[in-house]
């Protein structure tokens, strides 16, 4: 049986045959599903010039059905006319579809595949409208993707109404449901047991270290991360602050700039690093040289699965209590929520871990106990038992893989 994943997350190809993707996660959650399958067909774009590293796909049975390159709407909807043929390609080479929403192609996908009677999952991982508020556009390009969400929005309501559906988190379910639909509440994960940590404390030594991952757009609420870290300082604590992760088109790059000027501003451009994108394989064990977590992301995504890997590390977690993380975070057992992505908040929350070890260390267990019940193995079982259930497909087991 073959399985078909479209998703926009980019991926190339190298001479060898071997398929990679820049930042990692949809590479491990392709490789979590591919035992279940005889062959799974990626519908995804293909960089023009790949980058210099990323996450490769170990499993043997996945190829691409590759999609022009296009870094978001913009980019994709002038491509559409070459894109349809392609996506009716791979439709009909597949016995199953799988589409990750939102995503631009997936609503052109999915009609497509109604049309053969195809049996479709989909798996919910952001909410567009959420995150409408929080972007800096202004103007006609305000206009012009306020526009954009409001057709996503209809495409994925029109989607999860007709297909069985999965979503990242408790209120992407709930919003979800709200409208009338089915669905069944998940946690997307990049992680292996071989991927939690054993140790039991940090913040030992005289820096204390902190480390941000996430993509770079206002969104996540970064710009107020150098306030924080001068506000530390001004409290007597030895504090540096790496924030990792790609910035998203012209406003994720504005952004960059501004966090860097703002460092600059407040005098802590020195504690303040903004290395850019790390690929999976390589941040996994980069937590690990971490003592503190701190995302102050803001509403518009399910459960960000950094969270995730940073308690897998043994990271205490700072966030906030935004969209789906209360269903991922117990406030004080596995991670700090705030409740508003301020400065103040989030340096109050780092200041109680850095001075109390017993909460640090309650919190690095709870986190342990959370990333080992949060697998890719588990998730996957998860997801291919009620697929199989529901669709009524007979689909491999894993170890007959």
């Amino acid at each position: 049986m073959t399985l078909g994943i479209l998703y926009h997350m980019p991926f190339w190809q190298t001479a060898d045959g071997t398929l990679w993707e820049a930042e990692g996660s949809f590479a491990r959650y392709v490789d979590s599903l591919a035992p279940y399958f005889d062959r799974v067909i990626l519908s995804v774009p293909v960089f023009d010039t790949p980058p210099a590293s990323g996450s490769r796909v170990t499993a043997k049975n996945v190829t691409l059905a590759p999609l022009p390159y296009f870094p978001g709407p913009r980019q994709f909807y002038p491509q559409l006319r070459s894109v349809q043929p392609r996506l009716r390609a791979w439709v009909d080479q597949c016995d199953v579809i799988h589409l990750r929403v939102p995503s631009p192609a997936a609503i052109f996908a999915f009609r497509l595949a109604r049309a053969r009677k195809k049996p479709i999952f989909l798996l919910v991982v952001g909410d567009y409208e959420a995150l409408l508020p929080h972007l800096g556009y202004t103007g006609i390009k305000k206009a012009l993707f306020a526009m954009y969400v409001a057709f996503e929005e209809w495409a994925v309501r029109f989607m999860t109404m007709r297909a069985l559906t999965f979503a990242n988190g408790r209120a992407l379910r709930e919003k979800h449901e709200a409208h009338g639909a089915t669905v069944h509440e998940t946690r997307t994960t990049t992680l292996s047991l071989a991927d939690v940590a054993t140790r039991s404390d940090t913040c030992t030594q005289p820096r204390i270290r902190i480390l941000t991952v996430s993509r770079i757009d206002p969104r996540k609420g970064l710009r107020m991360l150098p306030s924080m870290i001068a506000s530390l300082k001004s409290d007597g604590f030895d504090v540096a602050i790496d924030i990792v992760g790609p910035p998203i088109g012209l406003i994720g790059e504005s952004e960059r700039d501004a966090i860097a000027a703002d460092a600059k501003r407040l005098g802590v451009s020195d504690r303040v690093t903004l290395p850019g994108p790390v690929a999976l394989d390589r941040l996994m064990p980069m937590y690990r040289d971490f003592d503190l977590f701190v995302l102050p992301t803001r509403p518009g995504e399910g459960i960000p699965r950094v969270l995730m890997e940073a308690m897998a590390a043994g990271l205490p977690v700072v966030t906030t209590d935004v969209s789906g993380i209360a269903s991922l975070i117990t406030n004080g057992e596995n991670g700090l929520l705030v409740p508003d992505a301020s400065p103040e908040a989030l340096t109050a929350a780092l200041r109680s871990l850095i001075t109390t070890p017993a909460l640090r260390q309650r919190l690095i267990q709870g986190g342990y106990a959370t990333a080992r019940a949060h697998t890719l193995e588990r998730q996957a079982a998860s997801l291919m038992q009620t697929v199989a259930s529901e669709c009524g497909l007979p689909l491999r087991r894993p170890d007959a893989a």
